[in-house]
């Protein structure tokens, strides 16, 4: 299991304060964002400053890092065109719309099916968020898909590069990090523009759980969904930085609460004679089971587990509880959002209710 948070400034809002950024604690991989953004939004860093362009080859040196920021400039989402109610799961497992949005706040969850693929609802965001930025895709440095469920084996963030038309082959990559695989996207591209002179950093957050879900399992098949989200981040002057903190950590132990693990295949057709006579060669050929997860425990880490790392983000940035407008958690699970907003003594008010439903039927 993992847990990450994060203070990002909010977006300008005409009716509140004037010229007064309010942060945004994020945890997880889960966001939400208005079509509105503030000059100030993500990760301090470093951008290159060259001083070389009067310089002789023989007078050449390294460019240097001068201190900046990056701001986030551009989003965008994308989800499968199959909804899937409560009700639908109702006449495969044994539950019920009411049973379903009581414990956890979920009505429908979109479903990946037919001609629709991951790489297809990345590039779909992914167009999005470019558009908004005004950015176009040859001016992309760098392309991060925050995936635990690609397409290929060897990952998606190519096949997306591709499909964008990015023709300076821009280095891509995958972030395998499960729920927590967003925000660790947005820091990772924080750090590459400030130790690596990157200007724009493309951070898509996708996945398709619903083809790793037992549908017959109701603990589990209410949850996952399938959708993609991204953002465009983008160097800036110190001044305009605006990521105030954030903390990130890892629980190898939750492994056995949750997970999706490799299982080997029941029949191997014309390898097994042939490993009879090599022992465990040939492998038998792999795939990956179901999502396994123990609900209770899952939600014993979170409502213990989150609060800690916000209120821990919360003393780096300096601020206090008191001064957070939004929480926005990773979070599809309604009592999990309201036991750590009491802990945090967050008020509930219309406003923090709507962002909280917004989150979670977002997820």
């Amino acid at each position: 299991m993992a847990n990450a948070s994060g203070f990002f400034t909010h977006p300008s809002i005409s009716s509140m304060r004037s010229r007064t950024h309010l942060p945004i604690s994020v945890s997880g991989s889960g966001f939400c964002v208005s079509k509105r953004f503030s000059k100030r939004v993500l990760c301090s860093s470093l951008s290159s400053l060259d001083d070389n362009a009067s310089r002789s080859p023989s007078q050449y040196r390294p460019p240097r890092l001068a201190p900046s920021g990056c701001k986030l400039i551009g989003s965008g989402s994308a989800v499968p065109s199959l909804l899937i109610s409560n009700d639908d799961l109702a006449k495969i497992v044994d539950t019920n719309d009411e049973w379903i949005a009581t414990r956890t706040g979920i009505r429908n969850r979109r479903v990946v099916s037919g001609k629709d693929s991951l790489v297809g609802l990345a590039v779909e965001a992914a167009t999005k968020a470019l558009e908004m930025a005004e950015v176009a895709p040859e001016d992309i440095d760098l392309v991060l898909m925050c995936t635990s469920t690609p397409d290929d084996l060897f990952g998606a963030a190519p096949q997306i590069q591709k499909a964008l038309g990015c023709t300076k082959n821009p280095l891509a990559y995958d972030i395998t990090a499960a729920c927590s695989g967003f925000v660790l996207g947005l820091v990772s591209a924080a750090c590459h523009i400030r130790g690596g002179g990157f200007k724009n950093v493309l951070v898509i957050g996708a996945d398709s759980l619903s083809r790793f879900v037992d549908w017959t399992d109701r603990g589990t098949c209410i949850l996952f969904g399938d959708a993609a989200g991204a953002v465009v981040v983008q160097a800036c002057d110190i001044e305009d930085d605006g990521l105030y903190s954030f903390d990130v950590h890892s629980d190898g132990d939750g492994r056995r609460h949750l997970n999706a693990s490799v299982k080997e295949s029941q029949t191997d057709g014309a390898l097994s004679s042939n490993r009879s006579a090599l022992g465990d060669f040939p492998p038998k050929q792999s795939s990956y089971s179901c999502i396994q997860m123990n609900g209770q425990e899952v939600f014993r880490f979170a409502v213990k587990c989150v609060p800690q790392s916000l209120e821990s983000a919360l003393q780096k940035a300096g601020l206090p509880a008191s001064s957070i407008d939004w929480l926005l958690l990773h979070q599809a699970n309604q009592r999990i959002l309201d036991s750590v907003a009491t802990r945090l003594s967050f008020h509930r008010n219309e406003s923090y209710q709507t962002w909280l439903i917004m989150v979670t039927r977002a997820l």
